[in-house]
């Protein structure tokens, strides 16, 4: 596994909070999220943490409670019961845009990038400064620098881009805001293998950074073979955990998941 001690490109510091004792060596926390949608629970229990300079993903059928997992860690749903904590802080509690101030940025499924805004507009859109646009600038052009081939279409009308390209847009997008954790929710659905491939690596690219990234992915083989860890969701708890090399060789992944009988 890549890492560093925590500090690299994407980090700003976090706000004030309750304060709490991270697992080891640990970044994200989630200890017992459990969830519900009125009366049907989505998620039971769910614990799982994540590290600086780390891939995690989250594999499962749909309606396991992936999105719903990473909706609640980014404050768009509220637990009924358990605990986020980034860095020993809890944000469990906090409105969606200070989790994001804290740190935490999820780029959802389908992209929802602006159609009709060019490549530098949309990722102006996601730097924005209350205080000024020198900041966003500076924070634009350093994107750019690190995805090249997204500066070259900058004057480009998001809609006009790729599947591919439209993806690796929205993940940039939330870049801009230096977070400290990147949630992806899907992001090869609907895309043909060579974008898939050029996406993958760009993650891993990111994790070798030192970004902490949780990945939810129906595509089990390619993200087993990025992570490091990985939690297979089903029906809303998590039935195992390990090692993405251990969970690439467990019968019920090699049964249900990657087609092997």
């Amino acid at each position: 596994m890549s890492g560093t001690n925590g500090t690299h490109a994407f980090v700003q510091p976090n706000g004030g909070g309750a304060q709490l004792a991270p697992a080891a060596g640990a970044l994200l926390e989630v200890d017992g999220l459990s969830v519900a949608y009125g009366k049907a629970r989505a998620l039971h229990g769910v614990s799982l943490d994540i590290r600086a300079g780390e891939i995690v993903t989250v594999i499962g059928p749909n309606g396991a409670g992936k999105t719903t997992l990473v909706s609640t860690i980014a404050g768009l749903l509220r637990p009924q019961v358990g605990t986020v904590a980034l860095g020993g802080e809890r944000i469990d509690r906090r409105p969606t845009e200070r989790v994001a101030v804290a740190g935490i940025r999820l780029v959802p499924e389908r992209r929802h990038i602006f159609t009709s805004l060019t490549v530098r507009q949309n990722l102006a859109v996601g730097a924005f400064r209350p205080t000024g646009g020198g900041a966003a600038r500076e924070e634009i052009e350093r994107v750019f620098a690190l995805f090249p081939a997204l500066a070259a279409k900058a004057n480009q009308l998001g809609g006009q881009l790729s599947g591919g390209q439209q993806q690796m847009l929205a993940i940039v997008r939330a870049l801009v805001g230096r977070p400290r954790v990147l949630m992806l929710d899907e992001p090869t659905i609907g895309l043909a293998p060579q974008p898939v491939a050029e996406l993958f690596d760009r993650i891993v690219a990111l994790r070798d950074a030192g970004l902490a990234v949780l990945l939810v992915e129906q595509n089990v083989r390619g993200s087993l073979a990025i992570a490091d860890r990985a939690y297979l969701l089903e029906r809303g708890a998590v039935v195992t955990s390990g090692t993405a090399a251990t969970l690439a060789a467990d019968e019920r992944v090699l049964r249900s998941y990657l087609g092997v009988a």
